[in-house]
């Protein structure tokens, strides 16, 4: 399968910057896996697990102006690198922690012009580029965002320009938010184009959505396919993946990623990795091929994992 955001040859699974560009996050163990959270040291490990990406010859990367430096950091590496490679991020959420782990208020969400207007130009200086795809952050309906006719009006002129434009989907209506957008238009044309959602093993509802935009020619982005850490050795691993992982001698992150993958709609799959060792054991994910339809009976329902999720501490 090959994917739209990415050359014939590239691995379909990417690198998600959440957790490297600031300090504090909600993946289990996340504080335990920085050993120095001052900027300059984080750079040098953002860059670290990015050249340990690049090598294995991840080519699609993806930031948001919410995720402290990660804009910066990705920019950084790619010139000092010399790098090509897609480059997604979006905007809607503003970063407010100060670099403080312990920050009441991490992120603060406004889907206005305004917001846009002043965070495409940030987005631009900070990645030395212009992102080849760009979409609103975690777009739901009740932002209004899929009906502000100012702000699809400005997405469409990026669209036009030759940016793949559209959405990020959180919550347990991510299928309604997906559907609403397929149906967006700005002068009879459709300008969103790109989604990247939530799916994973506890929480596979937005699939069948997710089948509709990819039917319909959208570039779909698996996120959290590891819910956080929750399927991995630092969660509590159901019986029936410790089954699989027994049975293909692979460890749960490397299944939960493979599940992903072996989504057809799926174009992309993004690793949230910590560190380089994490990325390894992500990247064998690639290698496993077989039938997950075992693992169906480990969906939760979708109120459920969301509000474990909003429940998880950041460190």
């Amino acid at each position: 399968m090959t994917s739209p955001l990415l050359a014939p040859n590239a691995p379909r699974l990417g690198l998600g910057l959440a957790a490297l560009g600031r300090p504090g996050y909600i993946n289990l163990g996340h504080g335990a896996d920085l050993e120095n959270k001052a900027v300059d040291a984080m750079r040098r490990h953002a860059w670290h697990v990015l050249d340990t990406a690049w090598a294995a010859g991840i080519r699609y990367f993806d930031a948001a102006r919410s995720y402290g430096r990660a804009e910066e950091f990705l920019g950084g590496w790619l010139k000092a690198r010399g790098h090509a490679a897609t480059v997604g991020s979006k905007w809607g959420y503003t970063y407010v922690a100060d670099w403080r782990t312990d920050a009441e208020t991490h992120e603060v969400k406004s889907h206005d012009l305004d917001t846009l207007n002043r965070q495409w130009p940030e987005t631009l200086a900070a990645l030395g580029q212009r992102p080849e795809v760009y979409l609103i952050h975690s777009a739901t309906l009740e932002t209004g965002v899929l009906e502000n006719q100012s702000v699809l009006a400005r997405l469409a002129k990026l669209a036009a320009a030759g940016v793949r434009v559209g959405l990020s989907t959180s919550g347990p209506q991510q299928a309604d938010t997906l559907r609403r957008a397929l149906e967006v238009t700005v002068d009879g044309v459709h300008p969103l184009s790109a989604v990247q959602a939530t799916w994973n093993l506890l929480e596979p509802s937005a699939g069948a959505a997710l089948a509709e935009a990819h039917a319909a020619g959208w570039a779909v982005v698996v996120k959290e396919a590891v819910a956080n850490g929750r399927l991995t050795g630092r969660g509590q691993i159901p019986p029936a993946l410790a089954g699989v992982c027994g049975e293909l001698n692979a460890t749960p992150d490397a299944v939960a990623l493979a599940a992903a993958l072996a989504q057809p709609w799926a174009d992309v799959v993004l690793s949230g990795a910590t560190t380089s060792e994490q990325l390894r054991s992500n990247l064998r994910a690639l290698r496993l091929n077989a039938d997950f339809s075992a693992l169906n009976g480990l969906a939760q329902a979708p109120d459920a994992y969301w509000r474990a999720r909003a429940g998880m501490a950041w460190n």
